[in-house]
């Protein structure tokens, strides 16, 4: 069984010639912070995961978290890894570095980020989400709570949790009925029961800290009603020590289909009055609150789709060159030997086709967060303001197209490995299993298509993508300039961005008026986007390889452009298939009635 090795090399390519973490290293925020402080700090993380996480990914597979005696045990080892992640400082190396974090880019801890999803999924969730916490009060918590919690999540010696899906809601935050009243003391008591909660409980950390969305009595009906609150396993003391345990409790634990040692949780609050919670904000401001965790978290999840398809394609290629069965067509082994299937056409198709995908959603993830960086902290306001908006506008897509072909490459790997890839032992199936939740957490991949056509698409007037189209555009002149090797990319990039715009000229018609149909088309879209970005990020990548210096080796710059042509000729494509299902609308979509389906 091949072990997990970081791609280095491709990260340090994308990272210095795609998403130009150099700009993001000289603003005044990141002063001190230079690539090759980076390239040397992510080959550390590489090596951490390799040697201390990865070993424990089946383990976690195979134990997997278990609810005993009131408490949720976590799979063997992984407390004593979870201890050295948060004390070598993984968890925090992005955070402010007055609340004890590193203070590097954004941009350098989602690479870390993926890393821990390419070894170990399921342990990556349970820092992923105090980050999001961390976010969420950082921009809307008072002082009291900002100084009780934020030390503590940020060092990763606290965890932290989303708490919003109940039985009868779903992904229908309006329908929550989690209750909130108001205290003399100016704190709360929370009732009410939520389902799928990441790492509600564990024994990894020593206090974990639940954001709840709960509605207090006088609250309006529906979204609008919605406050959010901080509720601790344990209380706080005035001191800082941890006090008493809280009223709530994880009561079962999910059975699925993979990230087995993450565990889901069914918490129940207030059995015994009431727990005690602490409003984040204003009353009613709550769902505006916890988007400033989910955007973040939705990244993330776009993260997972990549780090696992990583370790789906460095698993499948591993075997693929061991395996020898049957005589490969035109490389035929020497002395009647069986090839390796490597050699065979279809399975090198398939493995090009995964690298050329895995690296196509690494520029676009490793591009938007750096963006991000720019957004949150250039001293230009105007660029700010222009980067957010394309941070707003590629944040569905990243979610959605990466976890959606996360799920794609890891099935892919399987096939790859054949009947032995169906069973357990090679590990190749876990890799599947546990991609397929990507898709469905943190809004559903249907949400997040109808998040981009229905709120981002239109950001002013519809200039954010049209800038978006124009910058895709522009690259041409360049690829020309590569001459005859960048010729066939260059001509399907110009096809895919045209077939991209045509598309959105449709979409945003159907939002200004069928909005039925902009709903219907809105999956259909988000592929065609995803498709179509990774394209224009390989093409960047492929003309920066054909520039570059000796930085790199030649046999590795090569690649580079040859899985951007793969790219163009395998993958892009599909831009074009897509077409015809985003201009048909919701034409023929309500002719079956429900009770027929």
């Amino acid at each position: 069984m091949s072990e997990y090795r970081a791609p280095l090399d491709d990260v340090r390519f994308v990272l210095s010639r795609v998403a130009d973490l150099p700009a993001v290293c000289a603003l005044p925020r990141f002063a001190g912070t230079d690539m090759d402080t980076v390239t040397a700090l992510l080959g550390e993380a590489g090596r951490f995961m390799t040697e201390v996480m990865s070993p424990l990914n089946p383990v976690g597979d195979r134990q997997g978290a278990r609810l005993e005696h009131g408490g949720v045990r976590m799979p063997e080892g992984f407390r004593a890894a979870y201890q050295r992640f948060v004390g070598d400082g993984w968890g925090a190396i992005s955070q402010d570095a007055e609340l004890g974090g590193g203070g590097l880019p954004y941009a350098v801890a989602v690479v870390v980020t993926e890393m821990l999803a390419s070894s170990n999924m399921a342990m990556g969730l349970c820092p992923a989400l105090g980050e999001g916490a961390i976010e969420s009060l950082v921009h809307h918590g008072s002082e009291t709570l900002r100084s009780t919690f934020l030390p503590k999540l940020v060092r990763g010696e606290w965890s932290a949790t989303m708490d919003l899906t109940e039985p009868q809601a779903g992904s229908d935050l309006g329908a929550i009925r989690t209750t909130a009243t108001r205290q003399p003391d100016g704190s709360y008591r929370i009732k009410g029961t939520k389902i799928f909660i990441t790492y509600g409980d564990h024994d990894l950390a020593e206090n974990i800290v639940h954001l709840v969305l709960a509605r207090t009595p006088d609250a309006p009906a529906g979204t609008r009603g919605i406050s959010c609150f901080i509720v601790p396993k344990f209380l706080v003391e005035p001191d800082g020590r941890l006090g008493a345990r809280n009223d709530m409790h994880c009561v079962s634990l999910e059975h699925k289909l993979g990230i087995h040692a993450s565990p889901t949780c069914v918490m129940s609050y207030g059995d015994e009055g009431g727990a005690v919670g602490y409003l984040i904000g204003e009353e009613h401001e709550g769902l505006r609150y916890m988007f400033t965790m989910m955007n973040r978290e939705r990244i993330f999840v776009g993260t997972q789709g990549l780090g696992i398809a990583e370790r789906a394609y460095q698993r499948a290629a591993a075997y693929a060159r061991e395996r020898r069965q049957g005589r490969a067509v035109g490389l035929e082994a020497p002395g009647g030997e069986p090839s390796p299937i490597v050699d065979h056409a279809d399975v090198r198709r398939t493995l090009l086709t995964m690298r050329a995908s895995v690296e196509a959603m690494r520029a676009l993830l490793y591009v938007t967060a750096t963006t991000a960086d720019l957004a949150n902290h250039h001293p230009d306001a105007a660029v700010r303001h222009r980067t957010a908006n394309r941070v707003a506008l590629l944040t569905p897509v990243v979610k959605g197209w990466l976890s959606d072909l996360g799920v794609e490459v890891a099935s892919l790997g399987v096939q790859v490995h054949g009947g032995v890839g169906y069973v357990e032992e090679t590990g190749a199936a876990q890799h599947l299993r546990d991609a397929r939740i990507t898709p469905i957490y943190e809004g559903t991949n249907g949400i997040q298509a109808f998040d981009l056509v229905m709120r981002k698409l239109p950001l002013e007037g519809g200039a954010v993508v049209r800038a978006y189209g124009d910058e895709i555009r522009a690259l041409d002149e360049p690829l020309a300039g590569a001459g005859e090797v960048l010729r066939v990319l260059r001509e399907r990039l110009a096809a895919g961005r045209d077939t991209l715009m045509t598309a959105t000229k449709t979409v945003l018609g159907y939002v200004g008026g069928d909005k039925r149909a902009a709903a219907a088309v809105a999956s259909p879209y988000l592929r065609l986007f995803g498709v179509v970005a990774g394209a224009h990020q390989l093409a960047r990548g492929a003309l920066a390889a054909t520039r570059a210096n000796g930085d790199f080796e030649t046999s590795f710059l090569a690649a580079k452009v040859a899985t951007a042509r793969i790219y163009a000729e395998q993958v892009l494509p599909q831009a074009a298939s897509l077409l015809p299902a985003i201009e048909a609308g919701a034409s023929v979509l309500d002719e079956i009635a429900p009770e027929l389906l």
